[in-house]
């Protein structure tokens, strides 16, 4: 095999990839044993037809689209691996040559990693952010935990109140003609999780157990459903059970129940822990993102279309991966949500970009400030994806392969060169007071 490198203009290139003729029989041989069993010509059992009678009748092109897909999906990716230039796009393939007895030719137009200038990159200043934990927080947090293990009670004495989780049964109907998905039974409901259209479940509150109601709601003008946009409906509701959360008290029993700790001013002192903790590593990421925004807006970046593509898709076949472990598919999401293939691309564009720019400016920083990766740091990640996957270090190397571990220490490298900027940074006072700043100024002032 042979590949050309052509390259055009805006990070753009064309390889010209040739596989010899012997290559080319091969791979037509296979297409043809493939298919023969599907192909009948009169005088003959199928899958007993010689390949030269099939191409007589058929032509002789016959098989040169499955071996073509077979020649390409072969030898792409070595060449690609050969290739010294880094490509960062999907390629758009077109085929000049087929023929039996002569070498197969295709070219593949694709992006090149773009070059940038980059800007300044130390020294970069960013806003401090706040990380005091405040009591109000603490509270926030306990009566989270108390929410968790607040037990339901039925309620018969009363009517609905907000918060209630309720049973109930409707049927829903637009100028007295039911609709689909308009009618449930026994369906469970929390008033005022905004779960249903926005109206509804405020005319819920005050209605008794058994006691049939009319709810008068008008659909929103964006809703998914063609037909119900901006409609006025009536539901049919009746209320067949009411329950309410009961939260616990906040005892040293409580404490001990949900924490290590015996005593409530103990557990309340590792909340606040907690929450410090996770305030430092929120603010991190923070500052992280506010430097490489402000590196990104002093750089000369120039995208490749075909690359921000890419990561559209890239980030599309996430998504849809994380539907699928949700037990929903990409299909059905478009069809509660709305949104079509085309839009959801579109939305995923403004990240793609963003995450196309950070990369490039840590990759230059990495080049320009000649951070490297030693096989230590390699060996430390390796441990952490084995205890993750709780599989041997070994085993996982293995998995990897020489690939796999370059594309470990790039990222290592560039994780390297984020700590770096942001190590680098110079932090200004916040522009909002926290509450006990502005407190001690409002006292100083009495």
């Amino acid at each position: 095999m042979s590949l050309q490198v052509e390259k055009l203009e805006n990070s753009m290139a064309k390889l010209t990839i040739e596989v010899p003729a012997e290559e080319v029989e091969k791979a037509i041989e296979k297409a043809y044993q493939k298919n023969k069993s599907k192909i009948s010509v009169p005088g003959f059992r199928k899958g007993k037809v010689p390949r030269k009678m099939i191409e007589k009748m058929y032509g002789t092109g016959v098989f040169y689209e499955d071996a073509a897909n077979e020649l390409i999906e072969e030898s792409y990716g070595k060449e690609l691996e050969a290739c010294e230039e880094e490509i960062v796009s999907n390629p758009q393939i077109e085929i000049t040559q087929i023929e039996e007895g002569k070498p197969f030719i295709y070219t593949a137009e694709v992006a090149l990693k773009p070059e940038i200038k980059l800007g300044k990159y130390k020294g970069v200043k960013v806003e401090k952010i706040d990380t005091e934990v405040t009591e109000e927080e603490i509270t926030a947090a306990i009566d989270q935990e108390r929410e968790h293990n607040a037990r339901e009670i039925n309620v018969t004495d009363r009517a609905v109140k907000s918060g209630d989780q309720i049973i109930l049964d409707f049927d829903g109907s637009v100028d007295g003609v039911p609709f689909d998905g308009g009618k449930g039974e026994n369906y469970p409901l929390t008033i005022g999780s905004n779960s249903f259209i926005p109206g509804f479940e405020d005319q819920l509150i005050g209605a008794e157990i058994g006691k049939e109601l009319d709810v008068n709601v008008t659909f929103p003008e964006d809703y998914h459903a063609e037909e119900l946009k901006g409609k006025a409906s009536v539901f049919k509701c009746t209320v067949k059970e009411i329950k309410e959360k009961q939260l616990p008290e906040l005892d040293d029993e409580f404490a001990g129940e949900v924490s290590e700790f015996e005593t409530v001013a103990d557990y309340k002192a590792d909340v606040k822990k907690k929450l410090e903790a996770k305030k430092e590593d929120e603010a991190k990421a923070k500052k992280e993102d506010e430097v490489l925004k402000a590196i990104i807006t002093d750089s000369e970046i120039e995208i490749p279309a075909p690359m921000l593509e890419t990561q559209q898709r890239q980030q599309v076949n996430d998504f849809a991966q994380r539907l699928q472990m949700q037990g929903l598919s990409i299909e059905q999401y478009f069809q509660f949500s709305g949104l079509t293939p085309e839009k959801m691309m579109e939305q995923m564009k403004p990240q793609a970009e963003q995450r196309i720019q950070a990369r490039l400016v840590l990759e230059a920083i990495v080049k320009a400030e000649n951070i490297e990766v030693t096989d230590a740091d390699y060996d430390a990640e390796v441990a952490k994806m084995a205890e993750q996957y709780k599989m041997e270090a070994d085993k996982v190397k293995e998995l990897l392969g020489e690939k796999g571990k370059k594309d470990i220490m790039k990222d290592l490298a560039v994780s390297k060169a984020a700590d770096f900027v942001v190590e680098n940074a110079k932090e200004g006072k916040a522009a909002a007071k926290t509450k006990k700043a502005a407190k001690k100024t409002e006292e100083a002032a009495e």
